[in-house]
């Protein structure tokens, strides 16, 4: 069943009028969150490169065949391993960082579209469409071998 406005009321959706410079505000605030978030996935690849490096240098270390053949090296080599495959997650952090980026600029742009409109002969900032699902990873852990396709 749907609710339908009386034939005498118009069907309009409810509206707030906010001052230009509040509008203005927020939209750079949301597009300067959207930098920062930039910032840090560069830095979370950068830290994810030299640490991947580093395990992988001491794992090769480690299996050096003129090393004794002892328990504790073992237990050294597994957890080097494990620890290289918990730095995957850098992929999953830098999808969510996209999405929340998208979503984020998306907004500031509609948000200054809707408040203050478009001028003739003004160009149309490319956004995608906001995206609907809320979250593009789903993944919350990582295990070595197994494997979740989104």
């Amino acid at each position: 069943m749907t609710m339908q406005a009386p034939n005498n009321l118009p069907a309009e959706q409810p509206s707030v009028q906010l001052p230009v410079m509040l509008v203005a505000e927020v939209q750079d605030s949301l597009l300067v969150v959207v930098h920062d978030l930039a910032r840090l996935d560069g830095l979370l690849a950068h830290t994810m490169e030299n640490l991947m490096e580093r395990f992988s240098s001491a794992l090769a270390s480690l299996a050096d065949p003129t090393l004794p053949d002892a328990p504790a090296l073992a237990e050294a080599r597994n957890a080097l391993r494990a620890a290289v495959t918990e730095l995957q997650f850098q992929d999953l952090a830098a999808q969510l960082i996209g999405h929340t980026s998208k979503v984020l600029q998306g907004c500031a742009y509609r948000l200054a579209s809707e408040s203050m409109g478009q001028e003739d002969g003004e160009a149309v900032p490319f956004v995608e469409e906001v995206p609907e699902r809320p979250n593009p990873v789903t993944q919350d852990e990582m295990d070595a071998g197994s494997i979740e396709l989104f």
